[in-house]
């Protein structure tokens, strides 16, 4: 069983109350907008990180990050991408792929609005655990912490903190 914290969003903003979530789980995901280096090296020094780039990163992120991640965790393939859309308002770049080739769990950032959507028609689950950083119009700061277990995806929570 791999325990997953996902969060997007962050603009450059990292605190200690992350931190304490990042240490309870085995793996990292963050799905773009970073905003600076410094909130994924705090990340990579406590436990393995997977990231994408998203809309306001620099050259300086966009070398090391991608825009898309494909990959298996467990037996879950997994398609991390910072600007996505959601059931059934797919971005028109993604959509082709995404009716090609779905994968079982498909994630995005950009919006800052928490949301978990089983899509039947691919049958996947989409996921955006809303907005951790401090910039944008989100009301209260949102990450993602679930279970992937062989080919089960469980033990969903959203952790909410103060209002930005």
């Amino acid at each position: 069983m791999t325990k997953i914290l996902l969060l997007s969003d962050t603009h450059g903003y990292m605190d200690d109350a992350i931190l304490k979530h990042v240490e309870k789980v085995d793996e990292v995901w963050h799905a773009g907008d970073i905003g600076d280096l410094k909130v994924t090296d705090a990340i990579k020094n406590l436990k393995p990180l997977r990231a994408v780039y998203g809309n306001i990163d620099d050259a300086q992120i966009r070398t090391e990050f991608p825009e898309h991640q494909r990959f298996l965790c467990e037996d879950v393939a997994v398609w991390m991408t910072h600007i996505g859309g959601y059931p059934p308002k797919y971005s028109s770049r993604i959509l082709p792929e995404l009716n090609q080739n779905p994968p079982r769990l498909f994630i995005c950032g950009h919006s800052h609005i928490l949301k978990v959507i089983p899509d039947k028609k691919r049958h996947l689950i989409h996921m955006n655990p809303g907005a951790v950083g401090r910039h944008g119009f989100h009301k209260i700061r949102t990450m993602l912490r679930f279970t992937i277990d062989g080919n089960k995806i469980d033990n969903l929570e959203v952790i909410e903190f103060d209002s930005r």
